[in-house]
């Protein structure tokens, strides 16, 4: 899918919405299924805390800062993602079928799920909030651009915007661009710069500053 479509709504991506319908679906099911012995709630709820508390954001940055200063494991994140993030020791549910976004001086990759909040969850958590609402999923398609300088994320014209749409058959990381006057940062420290939202794609990592200068 491709950018521009301009539509004029308001969206404010940290407001706290009510459940969706998809949501609601969800949690029913879930109990039905807890109170017919099919799923064990304790299993469950330790899932849920090790995604939530013990997986984030911070697997993923490993991941980009990794490809940013070694080109052999740029080239093989690209070309075979998931045995590129095995080899990290980087796995389980929500994070078996991964594709890697690069975002270039002339591409720009946003990921949405219009149908609900698919997201690698090995890699970055649990999604945000406004990652799941009805606004972000409908305007990221029909809006793009509006919905970046939201973020405060301003692109050129000049700079296409490609939006992905996640499913549970294929979901998507972006490998933001390396931060302007980062060349001598070491990977560990670059790690530090990577954020949840650059990789999904609705913010970008622009200039290194080192606050030490």
């Amino acid at each position: 899918m491709q950018d521009d479509h301009d539509h004029d709504h308001a969206h404010d991506h940290d407001a706290t919405e009510a459940p969706s319908e998809i949501e609601l679906r969800v949690k029913a099911l879930e109990s039905l299924l807890v109170e017919k012995g099919l799923v064990d709630s304790a299993a469950l709820d330790e899932l849920v805390d090790t995604y939530e508390h013990h997986v984030g954001p911070q697997n993923g940055a490993h991941v980009v800062a990794k490809a940013w200063v070694d080109p052999v494991f740029r080239e093989h994140l690209l070309a075979n993602p998931g045995s590129a993030i095995a080899s990290l020791g980087y796995s389980g549910r929500q994070g078996e079928h991964i594709r890697v976004l690069q975002n270039t001086d002339s591409v720009h990759n946003l990921v949405v799920c219009t149908l609900c909040s698919c997201y690698p969850w090995p890699l970055l958590g649990l999604p945000p909030q406004w990652y799941k609402s009805a606004p972000y999923r409908a305007r990221a398609v029909s809006e793009p651009r509006k919905v970046l300088d939201e973020f405060g994320t301003h692109l050129g014209t000049d700079i296409s915007i490609q939006v992905w749409d996640s499913t549970s058959e294929m979901r998507y990381l972006v490998l933001p661009q390396r931060p302007v006057n980062s060349d001598n940062v070491s990977e560990a420290e670059l790690q530090q710069l990577v954020t949840r939202n650059s990789m999904i794609g609705v913010e970008t990592l622009k200039v290194f500053s080192d606050t030490n200068d």
